[in-house]
C-alpha cells in the first residue's frame, strides 16, 4: 500500500468529519455557510491544509477565517476521538481562491458571449 493512497483516504475522512462537525456541532455564528473543497495532508500525516469557500464579501470571509481559527482546537479534539490516528494532524484553514477564480472566468465568458455580435458588428452580417 503506497503512502499516497493512505494520505488520500485520511484526507477524505478528515474532510467528511470536519464538514459534519462544522454543520452540526460548531455553533459559532461567524462561520456562516462554509464548504470544504479539499484537504491536503503532508506526507507524514501531521499537517492538514483544509481548503474552504464561504459565502459573502471580503469582511465575511475574514470573519469566517477567524471563526475557523477559534474552532480549530475543538475540531482537533473531536477528530482525535472519532478517527483512529496515532496523531491528529494540525489543521490549517485556507480560503480556496480557485473556486472564486473559476466563477470570475465563467462570468467573463458569459459577459463576452452576448456582447460579441455587437462588438464585432462590421456590417457583414446582413
Amino acid at each position: 500500500m503506497s503512502q499516497g493512497s493512505r494520505s488520500d483516504r485520511v484526507a477524505d475522512q478528515l474532510r467528511a468529519e470536519i464538514a459534519q462537525l462544522l454543520s452540526r456541532e460548531v455553533h459559532d455564528p461567524g462561520i456562516g455557510f462554509v464548504t470544504l473543497t479539499r484537504v491536503r495532508l503532508s506526507p507524514d500525516l501531521q499537517v492538514a491544509r483544509v481548503y474552504y469557500t464561504a459565502l459573502g464579501d471580503e469582511a465575511g470571509r475574514r470573519a469566517t477565517a477567524r471563526a475557523l481559527d477559534r474552532a480549530t482546537p475543538f475540531l482537533r479534539r473531536q477528530i482525535g476521538a472519532r478517527l483512529r490516528l496515532k496523531r491528529v494532524p494540525a489543521l490549517t484553514f485556507i480560503y480556496d481562491e480557485s473556486i472564486a477564480g473559476a466563477d470570475r472566468i465563467e462570468q467573463l465568458l458569459h459577459d463576452l458571449q452576448p456582447g460579441a455580435p455587437r462588438d464585432n458588428d462590421d456590417g457583414h452580417d446582413e
